[in-house]
């Protein structure tokens, strides 16, 4: 399964501290705002991860995130999605495989990761129908 962490947006609300960075790199509490949903995903078990960004502060992502051993992924892939062309658009950037399953987050969603127990109880049953 891949991870697909959508990381674009002007962030027009958050402006003007949006002038100068893209609003997924902002602080929230201790680490940057995107760190929340990717480590969502590597809680979930998911270690290939795409992160679909834009804008002039794309490779600000790189920069951040170049060391994946941080956050404990065995592939990390970023895509630039030029323009607004919304979620499906950033979706076809990520480019899954036919019949390849994704986790769609949003990299500014913070979630309750108390969760995932019970998300990790589902996808094993749901392999384990889908594989008899």
């Amino acid at each position: 399964m891949k991870g697909v962490v959508l990381a674009g947006g002007k962030g027009s609300r958050l402006y003007p501290l949006t002038r100068v960075t893209n609003k997924h790199l902002l602080p929230v509490y201790d680490r940057p705002m995107v760190f929340y949903p990717i480590q969502t995903l590597v809680d979930a078990g998911i270690r290939d991860i795409i992160i679909v960004t834009g804008g002039q502060n794309s490779g600000d992502f790189l920069r951040l995130l170049s060391n994946a051993r941080i956050l404990i992924c065995t592939v990390f892939t970023y895509t630039y999605q030029e323009g607004e062309g919304g979620i499906a658009d950033a979706l076809r950037l990520a480019n899954p495989c036919e019949g390849e399953k994704i986790c769609v987050v949003l990299g500014d969603n913070i979630t309750n990761t108390t969760s995932l127990p019970r998300n990790r109880l589902l996808r094993n049953r749901s392999a384990a129908l889908t594989s008899s």
